[in-house]
């Protein structure tokens, strides 16, 4: 009896309802016979299109209700009636924090439709393919590529536990790989489905991590051989269908060998039921076989020319589904890699091609048409093209194929007859032949794969994959359907069987009750197809009868199994029969089964073909024997030949004997199979196709639970649902529902306060069980404890809720009332300010109005005075000129006629003027041509300098023309007033003498009064003179004044033009200085760019380098391992031996001893394979060549860095300064050009302001004649100064080129000085940057800056000019390299002669010291007189060269002589220790040789310890027989710990030390050869034993650096020696260069820190996950939510369990110890990030691979753990180490998960924040993204789409994880120890009493 309890989740605010199931019928179902369910609970119904359907409850159901009242998602009602019968009611929907689980079992409904719906959740919404169903993996077909199945997706889930990552093809790899190695016991990976699922896919992933992870015990590649069958079988045995682009067409099984150490050895493969029938015929858009269409393709190669192909559609066999070509597969490509496969294989180019002749004959023998001759006859017509072809690939003759493809033998008891067959029968004989000889080409090539796939080693386990079909049911199903079918019922059973056993054994395990529950058998339905006088028995029972048929044989099947309840006959045929499979009915077609069955092929055209000439051919059909009709008879109509699938090489080949037919060799192999199954632990993975349109991401629900129903997965459901599928360990429930315990409730043992809490919660204790472990929930009951849980934490809300929004409320009231009281205050003040306002307003107004109306009073009354003023004044005018004019007309008459002849005389006059100044012109014209001829001719030497400075030029030139035009205007402007106020004044004094004669003569007439009438005529003629006077006086006024305006207007132009001038200047101080600006910018941008490249080519370098110095320490160790695995027991090789490390690191060794080794080495390695060998050889020689070549580049590099730094620096300093001489300059000309412009300006001013009371001229007046004239002097002086300006430039120039050639033989500083010295700034600075960047941006359009293109031209002619500095700068660096190289020569001579030197002095050391400084003076003096002498007599010019290099070897000789006499001084120590040496053996010998009876008459002096003291070197002697002695003790015996705690840090470095500068000091090359290369060598060797103890490792990388460091700072290199004492100079090895042997020691300490890196991350690498993701450190943020049957780690921190506080234990640990061990503190910041780095790399991967990890809790959790590791760097000084910038991707994700995710601000939020993570990344995050309380959403599909779409453009790695494997490249910075050396005592506890101090 079984009672399910069920519960519905709501939404917040709905009620919500429990169920109780009653029915004990029911054991899938939830439906409830009698219970009551209320409003608003959520339901499944059923669908015609969707399958099921979400609705909700409008109305509550009362027991005995007939229909329900239900609400779709859509809003439409329903009413849904129930069965009158069984009154089942739907299905209840999970809730949705259930929703999308990673394992179906984890569902607290089991049901179809839960679990078709949590699948279609997590395809199509998160993007997820893989799902669990407890043991088995659900994978959806995404007809996509997706990026989660790379080497670092491998490396994520190698060692994990199943159900800690997310599901997987890879996990359950990973099982069975580790269920392998931990049961000792084979596994079986079973994957099925039907065709487009994804089954081979799947199983080629699975085979390609086993390769991955478990390496190959070989050399032989294994796992590559592995992989490449993949390619080879997927061609001949995959084709396109209508389901699939690549659809296996046969099953296989597949066995990888495993040795010992789980290493792959070999692989077999079986393969299952090929078909056949495809080679002859496809369906409509469907293809052949791969191999084929591959072939086709590559046709036009010519290794293929002999096949005499051509297109697919031109062959029968390739053209029938009339879809050739797959889209996005290039077939050629294809092939290619097939025979790269075949290859790989061991399959030669010879086997290959004839493998690839019997396919092309194939399709020739299917493009064969036969004819018909008659109607019981048929014939070929002759010389059939294709038939021939055929003939000639396969080397038969064209006769014999011709005759039986038409004939057929038949055979009696006494003779043989011939018989013609109809057209019908012919082709249906000549595709049978296709399909066997493709049958038997399919079969030669899986057991050649075989064989190169066999184990050579002993195989100790296997794992098989299993890539078979799955259930098919068509329209048509015919035989093939059947048999698959039939494998599929077997393989249901067995996994019927073992699910069974699994759930039995965990209840057992548990000590839960169990009780039996019933499940489907399909035993029966075996038992129909299998049994004796079952349908397979039948079949071949009709099959052995003479004239058996389809229709007889489906009589029998009526006949026998009518009783059968499995088997129906359908009511419509009688040529089919049905069969009740597990999944489904399926009707299967009996026509074809007979003749399927037999497989039979006429006996004939075998033996043709194995009378071929093509050796291949025969090689296929060796194994054919005499095959007969399965009766042993002839048969009477058929003649043809039975062959099975797969032949059994040892059966009998005589004709009596039956063979096999098809369906009991398909039978007798499934059972083999299934025992192999049995004895395995298998592992399942159904492969679902979502639809049939091969869309990506698409789900058609009809189909998902049509395969779902057939793979097994709902049986699974269904077992689990019978029980308790919900299972929770103790701890686990008391995380979760913590929230419903009171305190008094919680005990300490926590099984106890489980039991109790869980009584209280449900009363029915049948619905769960306590097991020892775990608590085992029926179904239905975790989603009542949510509903509790989340009712709980609901009132929690709105209590919290209820507080918070009181104090929000509270404080608002609290902030109106105080905003309400400051807006009163502020009102009133401002309304007594208005009112203050307005009174002083209205007294202003009344003061105004008094003051505005006398002002209108006294102005009407100045307006009228005014006026009266005005009137008077006009009328005394007019009286007076009226009198005036009558005298002025009597006068102008007179002057009239003056003025005419005066006109005439100067008309002629002005003509010889004109003829006359015409004549000059051209003579003038003539002698100005011939002196510009003349200027021409001077000015060509400065022709190619106005080229290059035409801009410039012509800009100066036109503003000066500009300016001399204007100054020329103004002056004749001025000169033209100038005449016309002289000539108006004349006119004027002229008129008014004649006015006063006139009046004397008046006078006169009154006077005498008898000449009245004649002066009164007169005088009106003077009137009218007057008055014609008057009227020019008026028109010449008015000209006046015209021009005083056009002068104005002029004026203001000018004004104008001049404000444009300076407007223009100012912009081109702004350009020039933005210009400068964007220069100087783009510069330093430029400089930082390149050092930031450089940095980054630097460290690409070492890594590269440090890579490749792993791989050579991989290599080395590998090479160790197979020389110690194939030397025989106890042999061991000699000290003289020198193994492969050795030889590495000894330099200038003795040929003898490198042969000795290199015979050694042969002797050892004799029985090992010699190409490996030669491999491993060869390889370790590329290693060390390239090593050496990337450690040249390195320094090559770092050289190259350093001086395109300092150069840069200097030449930017440089640049800096010449653009500020340029500004200057610059500023300077526009001033002057201003102040010109002002000056020209003020003249023109006083001119005017000079003219204003005098008239004008007209154009030709004198005036203007003057203005002219001086117009044309000054163009002329303009000319001539323009010249003058020409020649001068010509002139400096070719001064400046005469100097840079001088200047080019001294040094290069020089060169850069008188570059910086060049006038024009700004070419400097263009040439600069020309030389430095070529590829960067042009200058700005300076054509924009101006309309006329002024400076554009400049821009070109400066352009010229940076050319020209360009080619000047390129010839001096070549003089300088040039001279370089002859100072390098005079280097080598001074060393030479340095030498020499020595050599000298050697000799007069063995002077007097007077005579020893005495004649080496005297040598020098005279060796450099004698050079000297030479030198000024074979060129005296070159005298003053000769006396530099005379002051330089001076000077060398002075350093020279100081070096002597400091070695003097040394040496001189050196004897004195030598001679007190001396004396003491002496004195011990004179002791010795004294008797004791004896006396001695010198006392023997007591050792004076101080004096030895302090005479003390810092040395170390030992014996040469010492060494191995020294070595031992001090590197191979020594206790890190020990070392560390009570000696100097360093101490076994600095003892090393002292003994090598005591070898160094005597001069010993090898004994300081040997003692580095054993000092490396016993490194290695401690670390090769103990390179797992961190502690070593650390104490080791610490001596080594600090002994590189000693190396360096005792070197005698001046860099290294800055920070030294004096003493510690003194101390600096003599004789002996060990630059070498430093970078050996350096690539040591490369390899020790990779080592060191390594252990920590093995050290670390299972705490990380634990510690920083599952460990709770803020206990009660989150819970684990309910999981399937696949149990996570907790993450309660139970004993044992890892967390962050381990994490930052073990951090400490590594600090405290490096920094013991004395370990640099640049090395400690490099580890520490490397560190960091990898915790952070694992976290998130992990993350990336954890859906249950992603959630806005765990997020919170995540950045708590990252701040308290920040707090750890914090503490210990290392925030500036960059590891806080390697945990930036884990805290972007971290946020990624905290933040919200609905709107399009949140998208642009997230894109800006999350910067160190890829798009991959932030996508699978939110993907991943899992609600794990009801208030927390899931993301939206829409949401991410825009994600995407705005990540779509930046630039990223595709990859979704990080490399875990990456190293940082690791550098030693110089860190010199202030340590004395004399100082350093050597403890006893070292056992080291042997070395002597010196």
């Amino acid at each position: 009896m079984i009672q399910l309890q069920r519960v519905s989740w709501e939404d917040p605010g709905k009620k919500f309802f429990v169920a109780v199931e009653m029915d004990s019928t029911q054991q899938l179902s939830d439906n409830i016979s009698e219970l009551a369910i209320f409003k608003c609970a959520r339901v499944w119904i059923p669908d015609v299109e969707e399958v099921w359907k979400s609705a909700e409850l409008t109305k509550d159901y009362k027991n005995g209700d007939a229909s329900l009242q239900l609400m779709l998602e859509d809003g439409a009602n329903l009413e849904h009636k129930l069965d009158p019968k069984t009154k089942n009611l739907p299905y209840l929907r999970n809730p949705d924090i259930l929703v999308g689980e990673n394992d179906l079992t984890a569902l607290s409904y089991l049901h179809e439709p839960a679990v078709l719906h949590n699948l279609k959740v997590r395809f199509i919404d998160s993007k997820l393919i893989y799902t669990y169903c407890g043991i088995v993996l659900v994978a959806i077909n995404p007809y996509e590529t997706l990026p989660i199945y790379g080497t670092d997706i491998i490396n994520a889930y190698s060692g994990q536990n199943m159900g800690d990552m997310d599901p997987h093809i890879f996990a359950v790899a990973e099982e069975a790989y580790k269920q392998m190695a931990r049961d000792e016991r084979n596994q079986s990976i079973i994957v099925s489905g039907e065709s487009g699922a994804g089954k081979t896919v799947s199983a080629k992933y699975a085979m390609r991590y086993f390769a991955t992870v478990s390496g190959s015990a070989s050399e032989a590649n294994v796992e590559e051989k592995v992989l490449a069958s993949n390619p080879i079988m997927e061609s001949i045995g995959n084709a396109k269908t209508t389901r699939n682009d690549n659809s296996s067409r046969f099953g296989k099984y597949i066995e990888i060998g495993f040795d010992n150490r789980y290493r792959i050895i070999g692989a077999n493969m079986r393969t299952y039921l090929l078909e056949k029938s495809r080679v002859v015929f496809q369906a409509d858009e469907e293809r052949n076989y791969h191999i084929f269409y591959q072939l086709c393709a590559s046709s036009h190669l010519p290794e293929f020319k002999n096949l005499k192909l051509s297109k697919a559609n031109d062959f029968l066999y390739t053209q029938q589904g009339r879809s050739p070509v797959i889209d996005g597969v290039d077939d050629t490509k294809e092939l290619c890699n097939t025979r790269n496969a075949f290859s790989l294989l061991g399959i030669n180019e010879s086997y290959q091609m004839g493998l690839f002749q019997v396919l092309a004959a194939i399709l020739h023998l299917g493009n064969v048409e036969i004819k018909d001759k008659d109607s019981d006859s048929s014939m070929i017509p002759p010389n059939n093209d294709h038939l021939t072809k055929f003939c000639e690939l396969v080397g038969i003759t064209y006769k014999d194929m011709a005759q039986w493809l038409c004939h057929r033998k038949l055979k009696t008891a006494s003779e043989t007859y011939i018989k013609t067959i109809p057209r019908l029968q012919a082709t249906n004989a000549r595709d049978a032949l296709s399909k066997h000889i493709y049958a038997k080409l399919f079969n030669w090539i899986v057991e050649h794969v075989n064989k190169a796939l066999v184990a050579n080693l002993k195989q100790h386990s296997f794992i098989g994959v299993l890539d078979i079909y799955g259930f098919e049911t068509f329209e048509i199903n015919s035989f093939e359907q059947f048999c698959i079918n039939y494998a599929n019922e077997k393989l249901q059973q067995q996994f019927n069987m073992h699910v069974f056993k699994l759930e039995q054994e965990e209840y057992m395990k548990e000590q839960i009750p169990w009780t039996l529950i019933d499940f489907y058998d399909n035993q029966p339905c075996i038992n129909l197809i299998e049994a004796k006088m079952g349908i397979l028995d039948l079949l071949d029972e009709e099959c052995r009868m003479p004239k058996g048929s389809d229709d007889s044989w489906a009589q029998k099947l009526y006949t026998h199994l009518k009783t059968c309840s499995l088997f129906e006959k359908p009511r419509m045929s009688n040529r089919a029969f049905i069969i009740q499979h597990f999944a489904d009915k399926v009707e299967y077609q009996c026509e074809g089964f007979l003749e399927k069955n037999k497989d039979t092929v006429n006996e004939e055209q075998i033996k043709v073909l194995k009378g071929s000439k093509f050796d291949l051919l025969v090689e296929l059909f060796k194994d054919e024997g005499k095959a007969t009709s399965p009766t042993g008879q002839a048969p009477g109509t058929g003649g043809r030949t039975r062959l099975s699938v797969k032949p059994d090489k040892s059966r009998d080949t005589s004709t009596k004997e039956h063979k096999k037919t098809v369906g009991c060799q398909f039978r007798n192999s499934l059972q083999m199979l299934m025992e192999t199954l049995n004895a395995t632990t298998p592992h399942y993975v159904r492969c679902i196709k979502p639809n049939d349109f091969k869309q990506a991401f698409s789900f058609d629900p009809k189909r998902a639970v049509q395969q779902l129903r057939a793979c097994g997965v709902l049986e699974t459901i269904r077992i689990s649902a019978a029980g308790f599928p919900s299972r929770w360990t103790y701890q686990e429930f008391f995380s979760r529902y913590r929230v419903l315990m009171k305190q008094k409730d919680v005990l300490s043992d926590k099984k106890l306060t489980c039991r109790n809490v869980l009584e209280k919660l449900v009363q029915d204790q049948d619905k769960y069980q306590f097991g020892k472990t775990k608590i085992f929930f029926r179904a239905g009951q975790v989603a009542y404890l949510e509903k509790l849980r989340a009712d709980k934490l609901r009132a929690a809300c709105i209590r919290i809720q209820k507080t918070i929004r009181c104090w929000l409320a509270r404080k608002k009231y609290m902030r109106m009332r105080d905003a309400a009281i400051t807006i009163q205050r502020f009102t009133r003040g401002y309304q007594a300010r208005c009112l203050a306002k307005f009174m002083r307003r209205t007294q202003a107004a009344i003061v105004i109005q008094k003051y505005q109306k006398m002002y209108v009073a006294r102005k009407h009354y100045r307006q009228k005075q005014a006026a009266a003023l005005a009137i008077q004044t006009i009328l005394r005018a007019y009286m007076a000129r009226q009198k005036y004019l009558a005298l002025l007309r009597e006068h102008k008459a007179v002057i009239i006629q003056k003025r005419a002849r005066g006109w005439l005389a100067r008309r002629w006059y002005k003509r010889c003027l004109s003829s006359i100044v015409y004549l000059q012109c051209c003579i003038r014209r003539m002698r100005a041509r011939r002196e510009l001829k003349k200027l021409k001719i001077e000015a060509r030497s400065v022709e190619h300098f106005k080229k290059l400075n035409k801009g410039m030029e012509n800009k100066i030139m036109q503003l000066q023309r500009k300016v001399d035009e204007q100054t020329k205007e103004n002056k004749s402007v001025n000169e033209r007033l100038a005449g016309l106020a002289n000539t108006y004044t004349t006119e004027s004094e002229r008129l008014r003498g004649e006015l006063g004669r006139l009046r004397g003569v008046e006078e006169e007439a009154r006077s005498k009064g008898n000449q009245v009438n004649c002066l009164l005529e007169e005088l009106e003629k003077l009137k009218k003179e007057l008055s014609t006077t008057q009227q020019e006086k008026k028109i010449i006024e008015d000209w006046v004044q015209t021009y005083r305006g056009e002068m104005e207007k002029m004026v203001s132009e000018l004004k104008d033009q001049n404000g444009l001038l300076k407007k223009e200047k100012d912009d081109l101080n702004r350009s020039i200085q933005e210009q400068s600006q964007q220069m100087t910018e783009k510069m330093a941008r430029a400089i930082a760019a390149e050092t930031q490249q450089l940095e980054t080519d630097l460290n690409e370098e070492r890594s590269r380098y440090q890579n490749l110095l792993t791989e050579h320490l991989r290599l080395e160790e590998k090479y160790d391992d197979l020389k110690e695995r194939i030397s025989k027991p106890g042999h061991r090789r000699t000290d003289s031996t020198h193994s492969s490390n050795e030889s590495e690191y000894t330099y200038n060794s003795e040929f003898a001893e490198s042969e000795e080794g290199s015979r050694a080495v042969e002797d050892l390695t004799r029985g090992m394979d010699t190409s490996l060998t030669l491999k491993l050889q060869k390889r370790l020689t590329e290693l060390e060549q390239e090593k050496q070549s990337l450690r040249n580049e390195l320094e090559n590099k770092e050289e190259q860095f350093q001086r395109a730094r300092a150069r840069d620096e200097s030449e930017l300093k440089k640049v800096r300064g010449a653009e500020l001489e340029y500004e200057s300059l610059k500023r300077q000309e526009l001033e002057s050009e201003n102040k010109k412009l002002k000056h020209n300006l003020a003249e023109m001013r006083q001119s005017l302001l000079g003219g204003t009371a005098a008239s004008a001229g007209a154009p030709g007046s004198p005036a203007y004649k003057v203005l002219l004239d001086q117009l044309n002097s000054s163009s002329e002086e303009l000319e001539v100064r323009k010249e003058e300006v020409l020649i001068l430039r010509s002139q400096l120039v070719s001064q400046k080129e005469a100097m840079q050639h001088k200047e080019t033989m001294t040094e290069v500083a020089v060169h850069v000085e008188d570059i910086s010295k060049l006038k024009d700034a700004d070419e400097l600075k263009q040439a600069y940057i020309g030389l430095k960047d070529t590829n960067r941006s042009a200058a700005p359009d300076f054509q924009k800056l101006n309309e006329d293109g002024e400076l554009w031209l400049v821009n070109q002619g400066l352009k010229e000019t940076i050319r020209l500095l360009e080619h000047q700068l390129q010839t001096q660096r070549r003089n300088y390299d040039s001279e370089v190289e002859s100072l390098r020569g005079e280097l080598q001579n001074v060393k030479e002669e340095n030498n020499r030197q020595q050599q000298l002095l050697a000799q007069n050391l063995q002077l007097p010291p007077e005579a020893r400084i005495e004649a080496s003076l005297q040598h020098e003096i005279t060796r450099l007189t004698n050079e000297n002498l030479e030198q000024v007599a074979d060129d005296p010019a070159a005298s003053r060269e000769a006396r530099v290099v005379i002051l330089r070897r001076m000077v060398d000789l002075m350093e020279q002589l100081e070096k002597q006499d400091r070695t003097i001084r040394k040496l001189k120590k050196q004897l004195k220790v030598y001679s007190k040496r001396i004396g003491e053996m002496g004195a011990g010998q004179a002791e010795g040789q004294t008797s004791p009876g004896q006396m001695v008459d010198e006392p023997i002096h007591p050792v004076n310890i101080p004096r030895r003291e302090k005479d003390f070197q810092g040395m170390l002697e030992y014996k040469k027989e010492d060494e191995l002695k020294l070595v031992k003790n001090l590197i191979l015996e020594l206790k890190p710990r020990g070392v560390a705690v009570n000696l100097i840090p360093g101490l076994p470095a600095f003892i090393l030390f002292m003994c090598l500068r005591h070898a160094d000091y005597v001069n010993d090359d090898q004994k300081v050869r040997t003692l580095l290369t054993s000092t490396i060598n016993s490194i290695k060797k401690i670390l090769k034993k103990r390179g797992d103890d961190f502690e070593t490792v650390s104490f080791w990388l610490a001596n080594t650096c600090r002994f590189l460091h000693c190396l360096k700072q005792y070197s005698g290199d001046e860099v290294f020696m800055k920070q030294n004492t004096s003493r510690q100079n003194e101390h600096c090895l003599s004789n002996f260069d060990l630059t070498e042997y430093r970078s050996v020691i350096s690539d040591l300490a490369i390899q020790i820190y990779q080592q060191l890196i390594k252990c920590m991350e093995h050290i670390l690498y299972p705490m990380i996950v634990s510690g920083m993701l599952e460990h709770e450190t803020i206990q009660g943020v989150s819970g684990a939510k309910p999981t399937g049957l696949r149990k996570r780690t907790s993450s309660i921190a139970d004993e044992g369990t890892d967390t962050l506080d381990s994490i930052l234990r073990q951090l400490n640990a590594f600090h405290s110890t490096m920094c013991q061990h004395g370990t640099d503190p640049e090395l400690i910041k490099q580890v520490v990030k490397q560190q960091f780095y990898f915790i952070g790399a694992v976290t998130l991967n992990n993350l990336l691979l954890r859906k249950d990890m992603c959630s806005w809790s765990k997020g919170m959790q995540i950045r708590y753990n990252v701040s308290q590791l920040e707090e750890w760097l914090r503490d210990k000084g290392l925030m500036n180490c960059g590891a806080k910038e390697t945990l930036e991707p884990l805290i972007q994700a971290a946020q990624l998960l905290q933040v919200k995710k609905k709107t399009d601000e949140d998208a642009d939020a997230i894109c800006s924040m999350c910067l160190a993570l890829t798009t991959a990344q932030i996508v699978k995050v939110l993907n991943l993204y899992t609600p794990v309380n009801e208030f927390e959403e899931r993301v939206s599909v829409s949401f991410i789409r825009t994600i995407q779409t705005r990540l779509r453009d930046r630039c990223g790695s595709p990859q979704l994880l990080m490399d875990t494997k990456i190293i940082y490249p690791i550098t030693f910075p110089f860190n010199p120890s202030s340590l004395a050396l004399e100082t350093i005592q050597i403890p006893s506890s070292l056992n080291l009493a042997f070395l002597t101090r010196v």
